[in-house]
């Protein structure tokens, strides 16, 4: 019997965090290992990136400036083909109750800052080989 057929496809990878430092960085980071990135610096901006890229994933900062992280994940679900997007959050936040939070709010996965770039592939190397080869 044949494996089943796994994607290769390029993911589309949308990252808001509110330190200029940190997007720009993860923004490279990604594009280097072969995602499609677009980046925001706060939850209005994201959501807006979101409604038009519609992204495979999207790793979230919790403590944006003008909209809690969870309120962005809330509002992608909202967004045609949004209830397909994995939700990643990436936060200084790890205590149980931070995890439960984002569980809540519909999170797959919650990563504790600083995110380690390794740890980061890794888990989307597993989200994209775990889609179907097209959306």
């Amino acid at each position: 019997m044949a494996a089943p057929q796994v994607s290769k496809r390029t993911l589309r990878v949308l990252v808001a965090d509110d330190g200029a430092d940190v997007v720009s960085w993860l923004g490279v980071l990604l594009r280097q290992a072969g995602y499609e990135v677009r980046t925001a610096v706060n939850g209005r901006e994201a959501c807006n990136i979101a409604s038009e890229f519609a992204p495979d994933v999207a790793l979230l900062d919790i403590g944006l400036p003008d909209m809690d992280g969870c309120d962005v994940a809330r509002a992608i679900r909202m967004h045609e083909g949004g209830e397909r997007t994995v939700l990643v959050a990436a936060t200084g936040w790890g205590e149980a109750e931070d995890r439960e939070r984002t569980q809540d709010a519909g999170f797959h996965h919650h990563l504790v800052k600083p995110v380690q770039s390794e740890q980061l592939l890794k888990l989307l190397a597993s989200i994209r080989d775990s889609l179907p080869a097209s959306k």
